[in-house]
């Protein structure tokens, strides 16, 4: 008998599996559609138009909303091995294609070429791990009295409303998508207009070939409007949103007005703390990694660098001499550690905090300027609690750094933020590390390590304006995308006395 998991033939590799004759002018609502509405796709270090993606009105959000509510019980209903052979095929699929779509991470987002490899293969991981997840356990036998079941189980959410950014496009889109599938979901899509292809239409090419059933994905990049539309419609049960803080909050008010389930991972102003005992060529290594990866364009980049005041002279002297050696440029013709900021108004943005901060008093040693959207890495020292720079989330490669005198300084400036997505410490000393880090309020916490990371099977969520105290990731997923239903079962009715 043939097998019937086996599902459709898989396509092999193609260097034109993410053509632009795919999707040009397209979104992803039951199958590839025609959208009324466009945007130019730009490689930032060039200027060059890549394509032209389709755009989500509101009705077209309406319409996959709709559409998703009405597949996804059966999705639900389907034997859990046919849900996880699925997300085993688009992880293959994934694999198959894995040369193309690092090459679109790196022309659409600006990543260098590690990062963009690293980006995927986060990506596929995050498929196999949620492929397991229909074969988990799923609910909890509960106390009772004799002649009754009593339980708990997860049941799906419905539809989860997925909006995505620019600067991990193609992760923070899939670790959402791929768990909310996993457990029963349908999902609808909107990608930043920025990173469509790399950020969303990847995802539903990897689904596509993966034969996932019509109708329980739909890709559509959009607009403020398009966003709002997902918020509001009624067929949408939750909305998980990665982003900045200011949309987060806007999101965060429009869908909890409509009662809607909300993940919200926004930014983050991050410290890295180097203690006094610590080896300062390997913190200077974990400075410039967690400050320069991808432009700082991170919500876990090191925002600030909190040095003990007898090694911060020779620390950011250092640092300074390594920033000077990374070299920039366009990352898919040249050997480079950064390349472009996203667009202009990035820029402008990170040029902005770095004006306000040197006529505050910060120093630039090194960098401080961009050539076109080519901004140097930059080492600013002699940061103050009241600098922009300290206070303002930059989101681009300006490395700033403060002295502290004591442990329970060290404390006091990484907390003295809103923010509380990461914080990491760099030291000899166990202990103190430890000890500090029960003090510090941030929902990731890493000892001799940097801020940046992410493995999959972790909870990641921050507090604060970081985030609404929700986590997305490992065990944290059952919890996102499920809701509990309990449920009692008895043999007969009980004669109760009314």
């Amino acid at each position: 008998m043939q097998d019937r998991l086996a599902g459709p033939t898989i396509s092999s590799s193609s260097s034109t599996w993410l053509s632009p004759s795919v999707w040009s002018d397209r979104g992803f609502l039951d199958g590839w559609s025609a959208l009324n509405s466009h945007a130019d796709v730009i490689e930032p270090a060039t200027g060059t138009v890549l394509g032209r993606v389709g755009l989500a009105s509101p009705e077209d959000i309406h319409r996959a909303a709709s559409r998703a509510r009405q597949a996804q019980s059966d999705w639900a209903s389907m034997p859990p091995d046919e849900r996880a052979s699925t997300l085993r095929r688009a992880a293959q699929v994934a694999e198959d294609n894995r040369n193309e779509i690092v090459d679109w991470l790196m022309r659409e987002s600006g990543s260098v070429r590690a990062k963009a490899e690293f980006e995927v293969a986060v990506t596929i991981k995050s498929l196999w791990e949620s492929s397991a997840m229909p074969s988990q356990a799923s609910g909890l036998m509960l106390p009772t009295a004799a002649g009754r079941l009593n339980m708990a189980r997860r049941r799906p959410l419905g539809v989860i409303g997925v909006i995505s950014p620019f600067n991990f496009p193609l992760y923070l889109a899939m670790r959402a998508v791929a768990p909310a599938l996993a457990v029963g979901n349908a999902v609808v899509l909107k990608p930043d207009p920025r990173t469509s292809v790399s950020g969303g239409f990847t995802i539903a090419r990897c689904f596509e070939a993966a034969g996932l059933p019509a109708g329980l994905l739909h890709v559509l990049p959009g607009g403020r409007d398009a966003g709002e539309a997902l918020c509001k419609d009624p067929n949408v049960a939750m909305i998980q949103f990665t982003g900045s803080t200011a949309a987060g909050r806007s999101v965060g008010e429009l869908a909890g007005k409509h009662l809607k389930k909300l993940s919200l991972e926004l930014g983050g102003k991050n410290s890295l703390i180097v203690l006094d005992d610590a080896d300062i060529g390997l913190a200077v290594k974990n400075a410039c990694f967690s400050v320069y990866l991808h432009q700082g364009q991170i919500c876990m980049s090191a925002g600030r660098i909190l040095v003990q005041r007898s090694i911060v002279d020779e620390f950011s002297h250092q640092l300074a001499a390594k920033a000077r050696e990374l070299p920039v440029g366009n990352p898919t013709t040249e050997q480079v550690a950064l390349g472009p900021l996203i667009n202009q108004a990035q820029v402008d943005h990170v040029n902005t905090i770095v004006q306000e901060s040197i006529a505050q008093g910060a120093k630039v040693v090194t960098g401080g300027f961009a050539q076109e959207l080519f901004y140097q890495p930059t080492v600013l020292t002699g940061v103050s609690r009241s600098m922009s720079a300290f206070k303002e989330e930059i989101f681009g490669p300006v490395a700033v750094v403060t002295p502290f005198d004591s442990d329970d300084d060290a404390v006091t400036l990484a907390n003295d933020t809103e923010f509380g997505l990461s914080a990491a410490v760099i030291t000899t000393s166990i202990d103190r590390a430890i000890a500090m880090g029960e003090q510090l309020r941030v929902g990731l916490l890493h000892i001799n390590d940097q801020t940046v990371n992410d493995e999959v099977v972790n909870p990641f969520g921050g507090v604060g304006i970081s985030g609404n105290g929700t986590s997305i990731g490992g065990p944290a997923n059952w919890e996102e995308f499920t809701h509990w239903q309990w449920m009692t079962i008895k043999g007969t009715p009980p004669p109760y006395p009314y």
